[in-house]
């Protein structure tokens, strides 16, 4: 069984069982989510025309690009996708960088 599939709670507990110190880091929180073992994502594309992320994937989004398109979810063609994918493209992504 993977870390990933035990959940953080179990990652704790386990080790505050066998006396170990635990101290969070970002790895052993990244350990505990479902998307362990997926890489994050490098683009996020919202539909339906809204500016808000409704808490999907926090942690993994932190260096994502966005694209919000007006288009809804059902309409969402691959015509729409590449242009999501080609406005993705042309940026230059910093990765947090200034």
């Amino acid at each position: 069984m993977s870390s990933s599939s035990l959940g953080f709670h179990t990652l704790y507990d386990s080790r505050i069982e066998k006396g170990e110190e635990l101290v969070l880091t970002e790895e052993l929180f990244e350990q505990g989510l479902d998307t362990a073992d997926i890489p994050d994502p490098d683009l996020l594309i919202r539909t339906s025309g809204e500016m808000r992320i409704s808490n999907f994937l926090l942690w993994q989004i932190a260096y994502s690009e966005f694209v919000c398109t007006d288009v809804l979810w059902p309409d969402f063609n691959r015509y729409d996708f590449l242009r999501a994918l080609l406005e993705f493209q042309s940026r230059d992504r910093r990765f947090g960088a200034v």
